[in-house]
């Protein structure tokens, strides 16, 4: 076994479809759960389809994206230099940072929105009832929930190339992650066959299933998740406790949370309990 290997093999995998895959933001203490709920209400199949507008070329000239995953696909596949605004998340790739950015997708504000005069907006799960006003205001929208699984991401970015008439370079942007996946999985090998892991999102006990979009990644590179044992009705986002992680006895832990709450290997070997960890032991 070679953890050094897994390792790289992960970060490969994130690189080349994480990024595309979630609209999670950066968690705050205080919003933790309200992220896990958000994430948890698009398990449906991303069925969205592509919409085009009434302007002279029948594509949208002026586009607002309210999602850090939507606006990294439009610059992805060339259409970057149609957005005139994104949301306060969207911060990749570094154009995205020229832009006006205080839209709030979660609390999205129509006014706010139509004042770029935009001709599309793309939002990443319509909780709120967004595309109904704005259908009010005539301004098209499409809407792209967070995807559960790597084919979701590929499903979103086809239909915004068609809908921007980057069709060619959406099929290319898939085919190249197709391929940078498989070289990944192929030069991991069997690194992570038969390992354990524990998914932090927050010091809180949440984790992620294997049928989420980080889930399935990990599923690829053969790793046991351990949150896979929880029976609750949690839609992909199981809330663990401390017993159940140290019975588990994971091989590995990932934390999701180093930004948010200052967590770390250290602050994680000092849990009362979790020296007894094989992940902390090794």
């Amino acid at each position: 076994m070679n953890t050094r290997t897994l390792v790289a093999a992960l970060a490969g995998l994130a690189l080349v479809s994480a990024a595309c895959g979630s609209d999670e933001p950066a968690a705050t203490d205080s919003a933790t759960t309200d992220s896990a709920a958000t994430d948890s209400a698009a398990t449906e199949p991303v069925t969205t389809e592509p919409v085009t507008t009434d302007v002279a070329s029948g594509l949208p000239e002026r586009v607002v994206s309210l999602s850090p995953t939507h606006t990294e696909i439009m610059f992805a596949i060339g259409a970057g230099d149609r957005l005139v605004a994104v949301d306060e998340f969207s911060n990749y790739p570094e154009e995205a940072l020229a832009l006006p950015n205080e839209l709030s997708g979660f609390e999205p504000n129509v006014e706010a929105i139509a004042s770029f005069e935009p001709d599309l907006v793309l939002i990443g799960g319509d909780f709120t009832g967004l595309g109904e006003q704005l259908a009010e205001l005539d301004i098209e929208s499409w809407d792209g929930p967070a995807a559960m699984t790597i084919d979701d991401t590929y499903t979103q970015i086809e239909q915004l190339g068609a809908a921007t008439g980057n069709t060619a370079e959406a099929a290319e942007l898939v085919a190249s992650m197709q391929t940078r996946i498989d070289d990944v999985i192929v030069t991991s090998g069997d690194s992570g066959s038969g390992l354990s892991f524990y998914h932090e999102l927050d010091p809180t006990y949440f984790s992620a299933d294997s049928s989420t979009f980080i889930g399935e990644v990990y599923s690829l590179l053969g790793l046991r998740n351990i949150a896979d044992g929880d029976d609750s009705e949690s839609f992909g986002f199981p809330q663990l406790n401390v017993e159940f992680v140290i019975d588990a006895n994971p091989d590995l832990v990932f934390l999701a949370d180093t930004k948010c709450c200052a967590e770390t290997a250290d602050t994680v070997a000092a849990r009362p309990g979790w020296d007894a960890i094989a992940a902390v032991q090794n």
